[in-house]
Formats: structure tokens, C-alpha cells, sequence
């Protein structure tokens, strides 16, 4: 019963014939039972009955008190604790030993053992417990599983165990959480200047970049810069030639889960994509590197990646100076924080769903304990803010998280 079920499936698919014959045996769990219990207590009343009457026969009636005592004892640490401690501590190696002798003996023992499983099943029945419903309790849920990797320890390298757990992850993000938002979309705007159009096609470190005219939303397609590198050496980039390469627009719902997405960027061929609203306004945008980078981890070679980096500096005091513009994924990621990410998807969002108004410079809040003040404002969105260590033994209460201004707010945090 304590033979770690996963294992054992792999040692039978390789032939292993104890392990054969226990899954065998526990594909029914409710038989092995009723077979392992039929053979204990029988040969537990039968030496009862044979110490009684050996008892009676050499010391009389007091012989009841003596045997009785004795073999508790010794059932109890021969025939019990013993033995179910020793199979507890080597379960396989014990298991599949006694799959062969259990085989037989269920064979010879079956009328027996159906009978008694029969008896057994209707009064559960009748406390409303059906046996045959009782499911599959070998299925581990996402949690469960985050567990068991978790606890791998050296059988699955570290960074393979992270790995593992973002893909777990996946499962609950969608693209709006992932994508690059759309101020920060970099594109070829056609009613630009030519010579702007050409500078920004030679200096740009992407391999693929949206074109529109005047705005992203009148967006005309995706130009793959790859195909550009031979004209650009040669001088003869032209605009015609330019607008004939480019490619129709791939969009995308900005509520698809990411591990979908990444299976329809596979079998459309696809690498780039829009994100649109439900009303179909362009959100942000999003590539195949940016799904992959959510489980392996940051590729350096990515010329935003420094940039990223910018939006987190550390200051000397351990406070961290923060782009309101950065994701709250991102962040936690970065820094191994815990900020919640069921809303807003950046820093300025959870900012101003926190405070339901735009916040001043020197502003200060707490959020999941963490003492968040305003450093920067421009117009209508958080430029800049300042993060502090959470607070040790933080405990939420009425009106503690309320706004503070000035210079009461480190005191105010301290006390």
C-alpha cells in the first residue's frame, strides 16, 4: 500500500515481474485487503485458541490471565508493529516478494475473500459509500505535481525543476499578461520620412517589426527584416519594395492562455502576433520567444533585455527604484516577489487600482506588506516608484493602508 505508484508503473512496463504482479494486485486494492486481513486474523485467533488451551492444560484457569497477556505482547510486536514497520521502510523490496506468495493464495482464497468484500460493500452501502465510485486517487492536480517537483531534490537539476514549474504556471496565464504593451510596440510608421523608414530598418534588433500607417491600429502587416539585409547592403531599399514583403497581420484574443497560444504560433507557422481586445483595438503584442522565455527563462540576446533590466535598480538603502510600466510578472519574477497579479497587469495599474485615484509624487501605500512610495508622475501614469522590503509580521488592518503624503511617510511605515 505505501509502493510509490509511479515507480511501480515503470518497473511492470519494463517486465519486471514483481512489479507486474503488485500492480496487478492493487488494481483492486479493496481484494488485497480482504486477503491480507482473511490470513492475519485467522492465524492471529487460531494461535489465541491454541495458547488458551495449552495455558488451561499447565496452569488451570489462571492460565487465561498469563496467556492473554503474553500473546498481546507478542502479536502485538511480532505479528503487527514489527513487521507492517519493516514493509513500511521496504515497501519494494518486500512487496514484490510477497505479490508472488499474495498471486496464488488469492486464486485458492477467491470465494472466500468474495464473499467477505460482498458483505463488506453492502454495509457501505448503506452509510451511502459506493467502492465502485471511489476514483482514481493516483491523479495528482497542478498543485500536487508543483509539489512533487519540488521535492525532487537531486533526481531533476535545478534549473530543469524551475523550468517544470513555469510550464505549470502556463496554465493560468493568458497573452495580455505576457505581451509587450502597446506604447512600447516598436514599428515601421510608412507615412514616415523614407530616410527615417530606412535608419530605423538598419539600426533596429529585431527580426520582425509591425507596419502601419500613422497608428498601430491601422495596421498594415508584419515586415520581416531578414529578407531586407541583402538590399540594405546594396543600397536599393525602396518603399515598393518594402510594402511588397509585407505580410499579413496574425491577431490574437487577449484572453487565450498562453500554453494555447503556443500551440497555435506551432501549427500556423507563426512567431509574431497581435494582441486586440474584444473589441478589436491592438493591446500589445506578442512573439514566440516571449511564450518561451516565460518557462526557460530570459535570453540575454534579446535587445530588450537590457532595457528590462533598467526598469529594476537597486538602491544602496536595499530599496528598488521601479518603471511603472514594468509587469508585475515580470517583477516577481525578477526579485522573487509575491505582488498579486489576478488584476492589473503592470506596476501603474496595481498602483492605481490600489489607491481608485492617480497618486502624487511622495505618495506611500503598503501593498502585501510592502511599503510602495510615488517618486515620479507624469500626466496620468506612475513614472517611477520606490519599493521597500515587506514589513516583518505585516498584518493588514482598517484604514492602514490608506494614502500618506510627505514626510510622515517613513515614520508612519516604522511605527
Amino acid at each position: 500500500m505505501t509502493l510509490n505508484r509511479y515507480r511501480l508503473r515503470n518497473l511492470a512496463k519494463n517486465g519486471h515481474s514483481g512489479a507486474i504482479k503488485a500492480a496487478a494486485l492493487l488494481e483492486k486494492p479493496d481484494r488485497l485487503i480482504g486477503l491480507i486481513l482473511l490470513g492475519n486474523n485467522f492465524v492471529n485467533i487460531l494461535a489465541s485458541a491454541l495458547a488458551t488451551l495449552l495455558a488451561i492444560s499447565i496452569w488451570g484457569d489462571k492460565g487465561i490471565a498469563i496467556v492473554t497477556g503474553l500473546l498481546t505482547i507478542v502479536i502485538l510486536v511480532f505479528a503487527e508493529v514489527l513487521p507492517k514497520t519493516l514493509a513500511t521502510l521496504q515497501s519494494e523490496k518486500l512487496a514484490f516478494i510477497a505479490a508472488h506468495i499474495y498471486t496464488p493464495l488469492m486464486r485458492i482464497a477467491w470465494p472466500l475473500v468474495y464473499l467477505i468484500n460482498s458483505l463488506v460493500n453492502r454495509l457501505l452501502l448503506q452509510f451511502g459509500v459506493d467502492s465502485r465510485q471511489s476514483g482514481n486517487n493516483d491523479k495528482l492536480n497542478s498543485e500536487e505535481l508543483r509539489t512533487v517537483v519540488d521535492e525532487a531534490g537531486d533526481m531533476i537539476p535545478e534549473r530543469h525543476q524551475r523550468m517544470l514549474l513555469n510550464i505549470l504556471d502556463l496554465e493560468k496565464v493568458t497573452v495580455d499578461e505576457i505581451m509587450v504593451p502597446r506604447n512600447e510596440i516598436e514599428g515601421i510608421d510608412l507615412n514616415q520620412p523614407w530616410p527615417d523608414i530606412v535608419n530605423k530598418l538598419g539600426q533596429s534588433g529585431h527580426s520582425r517589426m509591425p507596419v502601419f500607417r500613422e497608428d498601430i491600429d491601422n495596421v498594415v502587416g508584419f515586415i520581416y527584416l531578414r529578407r531586407m539585409l541583402n538590399v540594405l547592403k546594396g543600397q536599393k531599399l525602396t518603399q515598393a519594395y518594402v510594402e511588397s514583403n509585407v505580410r499579413d497581420a496574425y491577431f490574437i484574443p487577449e484572453a487565450t492562455p498562453v500554453t494555447l497560444q503556443l500551440l497555435n504560433f506551432q501549427q500556423q507557422k507563426k512567431r509574431i502576433g497581435l494582441v486586440v481586445d474584444e473589441y478589436g483595438d491592438i493591446q500589445g503584442l506578442i512573439t514566440i520567444e516571449d511564450i518561451l522565455e516565460e518557462i526557460v527563462g530570459e535570453f540575454t540576446s534579446d535587445p530588450s533585455h537590457n532595457e528590462k533590466l533598467r526598469d529594476i535598480v537597486p538602491m544602496q538603502d536595499g530599496t528598488y527604484t521601479v518603471q511603472g510600466s514594468i509587469s508585475i510578472r515580470e517583477l516577481n519574477r525578477e526579485l522573487n516577489w509575491d505582488l498579486p497579479t489576478e488584476g492589473p497587469k503592470t506596476l501603474n495599474g496595481l498602483v492605481l487600482e490600489h489607491l481608485q485615484n492617480i497618486p502624487e509624487k511622495g505618495a506611500c501605500f503598503i501593498i502585501n506588506g510592502r511599503p510602495i512610495e510615488i517618486t515620479q508622475v507624469r500626466g496620468n501614469v506612475v513614472q517611477l516608484a520606490r519599493i521597500d522590503a515587506p514589513i516583518a509580521n505585516y498584518q493588514p488592518r482598517a484604514n492602514s493602508d490608506v494614502e500618506l503624503t510627505g514626510a510622515k511617510m517613513r515614520d508612519s511605515l516604522q511605527s
